[in-house]
């Protein structure tokens, strides 16, 4: 994507847009004159259909177009009864354009004024046996002019379109000895009648035929895309684009065409609802996006834009066949439909200056693109290694609700998304969603637009994404196109109208029941007994009015005098998370090889011990804090509604993974070899083991060759879920007591999840230098921030993350790296021996400007090594 902004910023783009926009002009006049608008009654003297015209021929009118375009003369409008392949591209107007070409230059050819041998004109679709028919006579006459022709007739109908290039339709025994019958009956004439007037190949087309839909689907469950039928021959379609795009006379028909066909296939969608009528109606997308020059720099300005607003414009059913049949494709078709829409959005992004007066979002042809790539998004997901039968049960009960009044009975409204987040209308309509995607054609960060991301604004983004109308589109919608950072910052703006709605609340209970004021979630906590009093507080709240979590979490340590506007909180959360994971509380294993931590199925623990800890994930969400847990992958999946298998035990499990992959792979005997069955046994804390029957009767089952995937599954499944059910269902529950309402799952993948929770692991101080500002008298330029940079960059990675967790309050980097953290390093007097300080809560460095860089190290050391606890400055 670099490499093509490059490429198009170095271009003039304006000179470009004026030709493109001239010689498209110059065809309308010609058009006008030499067809007219079809309005019997019109009065513009320069128009064919004037009851006064005087009719000229082609040569004529070129020269005549011409002259009108240099006076700016009036256009027609189309009248309706011109609509089709008469208004686009009349059987002349290829001659024609290349009359008035040649008359611009002052020399006409004398081939021009000689009538073709084949004009083609009774030809209203084509078949990959008939292009190359054209194609060879043009070929001896070394005049394309016909096939240019053909081309823009057909090209520009849609009606022409969906009747061109179908399948040979495939005849039954029945009608097999029928035809067969018919044929001995004919006689010679007429079988010469019959080879003269078609091909063996061609087969005339049958408008009332329409396609199934291949893919059924059964609620959410889907276990593969099946084949998509459609009647057009597409291997025959790229055989045909392969063979003609090499011209270019012949690649300008085809956009020209395209220009033509656009606004009146739009129409079609928008006003007469066509393809109710006539599915083969989507053979029009289908032929037009095989022209694998879609992306080039002709089709940018006018063709591309137009025809995906025309794409936009598909109903439901026919975006998720599109869908279907294009996740057949393989991965470089589905790279190719992704790179066409995407150079369409930066093409549009870098050459246009979109800023909060100018929104990204009021772009036409950026929308419509945004909406198309929508289809091949979920194409890719489709094509992809689908999941969709391990999902986890919903929870048996509702989240509480609070027993006081509600938002309604006080305002007289309803809570929006009180039912939880959206679901986009074609994930629903195409049964799968994108956590069932194992692995799809291509990586989804290839769907991700930065040059859109750096001009999108997000706080008028979320609030079109919010109100939900259909004047005003939000990329929230589309959240495949949006990076990490941007939808994390939508989120961060949903969070914060979520806090200030629940004051506003609080407010209003406070005048209607005269209840005390409290907009915050205050937690007030003994730092040596921070888990005993957090949870018990968490407890409470969660069972009297879980709604109070919503509100911004507001921290204070006894005894300390630190405010907390976002620091205190910080720690907070560091503390907790350092004390549920320690091993010897006894309700997360922690396994050495992989770094992680997995629920203990045999923790003392109750379950609402784990709904609070859940809790505790979801507020640090909701509050914009990075914790640093360290969780396998699955996890996040089953917290996205997916159950773990199999392969999910590669990094929860591994050696178990590998025992098991073993089994699967081995080629002798596993019965006789092996000598296991469907019993399998775990231990205790204690080391005591434990036997559990994957199968009633488990014990007294073998493993054999035949059997062995059904064990491996029923081994996953008791490890990743049956074995922890109770303790991830608790966890999970408490995590949406806080994120029911959040769009969070409607814009995240599981990694992302994973991103959010807890931030970037890959520490590049580089990029924090960068973006560093300076207060107090400092600069980039002084010796001592020379020295101070020079200092933290030869820190080893433990000391980098105890100087992180000193100045922010966390030691990992937040969504998009160090970049994306605006730290301040401000002066905080002359040299003297005090510690340097921060404010954690805007990641504010105070820094004295020590004489000497060893004094510097040793003072920065010291601090950043003994610091805990909150004062007050």
């Amino acid at each position: 994507m670099k490499c093509f902004q490059q490429k198009w910023c170095c271009m003039s783009i304006c000179t470009w847009k004026s030709l493109s926009a001239a010689k498209h002009l110059i065809e309308r006049y010609y058009h006008q004159l030499t067809e007219g608008c079809g309005n019997e009654a019109c009065t513009n003297e320069a128009c064919g259909s004037s009851p006064g015209f005087r009719r000229m021929d082609n040569n004529a009118a070129a020269i005549k177009a011409l002259e009108l375009y240099k006076n700016n003369a009036k256009l027609c409008d189309p009248h309706p009864s011109k609509k089709g392949a008469s208004s686009a591209f009349p059987e002349n107007s290829a001659k024609g354009a290349h009359n008035f070409s040649a008359c611009s230059n002052g020399k006409m050819n004398h081939k021009d004024l000689t009538p073709t041998r084949e004009d083609f004109r009774d030809l209203n679709y084509l078949t990959e046996e008939k292009v190359y028919e054209i194609l060879a006579l043009c070929g001896e006459t070394e005049d394309f002019s016909p096939l240019i022709r053909v081309i823009g007739r057909v090209f520009s109908s849609a009606e022409s379109l969906v009747q061109s290039f179908r399948k040979a339709k495939q005849h039954t025994k029945e009608e097999l000895k029928s035809l067969q019958a018919k044929d001995e009956d004919k006689d010679e004439d007429e079988k010469e009648t019959a080879s003269g007037s078609a091909t063996a190949m061609e087969v005339e087309p049958d408008a009332a035929s329409s396609s199934g839909e291949g893919a059924s689907h059964d609620g959410n469950n889907i276990q593969k895309v099946g084949p998509v039928e459609v009647s057009v021959d597409i291997e025959a379609v790229r055989r045909v684009y392969d063979r003609l795009l090499s011209n270019e006379k012949i690649e300008a028909a085809f956009l020209n065409a395209l220009v033509y066909l656009s606004p009146n296939v739009e129409c079609d969608l928008t006003y007469h609802n066509v393809y109710a009528a006539d599915p083969n109606y989507l053979n029009v997308f289908i032929i037009v996006m095989e022209n694998c020059n879609l992306h080039s720099p002709e089709y940018l300005e006018i063709a591309l834009p137009q025809f995906c607003k025309a794409m936009s414009k598909l109903p439901l059913p026919a975006l998720a066949k599109l869908a279907r049949l294009w996740s057949q494709y393989g991965a470089d078709q589905i790279r190719r439909l992704v790179e066409t829409f995407q150079q369409l959005i930066t093409y549009t992004v870098i050459s246009n200056e979109f800023n909060n007066d100018n929104l990204v979002n009021e772009d036409d042809g950026v929308v419509a693109a945004t909406k198309c790539l929508k289809i091949v998004y979920y194409a890719n997901v489709l094509g992809g290694d689908l999941d969709t039968d391990h999902n986890e049960e919903e929870d048996d009960e509702p989240i509480p609700e609070s027993s006081e009044l509600t938002l309604q009975e006080l305002l007289g409204e309803e809570r929006r998304n009180k039912k939880g987040p959206r679901v986009d209308p074609l994930e629903m309509e195409l049964g799968i969603r994108t956590s069932d995607c194992r692995k799809p054609l291509i990586p989804f960060e290839e769907f991700v637009n930065e040059p859109l991301n750096d001009v999108l604004e997000m706080d008028k983004d979320y609030t079109f994404f919010k109100v939900e109308t259909e004047s005003k589109f939000s990329f929230m919608t589309c959240p495949f196109i949006l990076n990490a950072v941007t939808k994390n910052l939508g989120l961060y703006y949903d969070n914060r109208i979520r806090m200030y709605s629940e004051r506003r609340i609080t407010a209003l209970y406070s005048l209607v029941q005269g209840q005390q004021l409290n907009p915050y979630l205050r937690l007030k906590v003994r730092r040596d007994h921070i888990i005993d009093d957090a949870l018990v507080r968490l407890e409470m709240i969660a069972m009297e009015n879980p709604a109070d979590l919503k509100k911004q979490l507001y921290v204070e340590f006894e005894g300390e005098q630190g405010v907390d506007e976002g620091g205190v909180s910080k720690e907070f959360f560091q503390l907790v998370v350092e004390e549920i994971f320690n091993p010897d509380i006894g309700m997360f294993t922690y396994d050495e090889s992989t770094k992680l931590f997995w629920f203990n199925p045999s923790s003392f623990e109750n379950e609402g011990q784990f709904t609070l800890i859940g809790i505790v994930l979801g507020l640090a969400i909701y509050n914009n804090c990075i914790l640093d847990v360290h969780f396998p992958m699955v996890v996040y999946r089953k917290l996205m509604g997916k159950k773990g298998t199999f392969r999910d035990l590669a990094d929860s499990h591994p050696v178990l993974y590998q025992s098991l992959k073993e089994l699967m792979e081995y080629e002798g005997n596993v019965e006789e070899d092996m000598m296991i069955t469907f019993q399998i046994s775990q231990t205790d804390l204690f080391g005591n083991p434990l036997m559990y029957d994957l199968k009633e009767g488990g014990d007294k089952i073998p493993v054999t060759n035949d059997n062995r995937k059904e064990f491996v599954a029923l081994y996953a499944e008791y490890m990743l879920n049956k074995s922890v059910e109770k303790q991830f269902k608790a966890f999970r529950r408490g995590f949406h007591m806080v994120t029911n309402e959040s769009p969070l799952k409607y814009l995240f993948r599981p990694e992302e999840i994973e991103l959010l929770i807890c931030g970037s692991r890959n520490l590049d101080f580089q990029a924090l230098e960068e973006t560093t500002e300076y207060d107090g008298g400092y600069n980039r330029d002084c010796r001592i921030i020379k020295d101070f940079w020079e200092t933290v960059h030869s820190f080893g990675q433990e000391q980098k993350r105890l100087f992180l967790q000193f100045t922010t309050g966390t030691d990992r980097a937040p969504v998009g790296g160090l970049g994306k953290l605006k730290m301040i390093i401000a002066k905080n007097g002359p040299d003297s021996d005090r510690l340097p300080t921060s404010h954690t809560c805007f990641n504010v460095l105070l820094l004295p400007e020590y004489s000497t860089k060893e004094k510097l190290r040793e003072r920065l050391l010291k601090a950043i090594t003994y610091a805990k606890g909150f004062g007050m400055l």
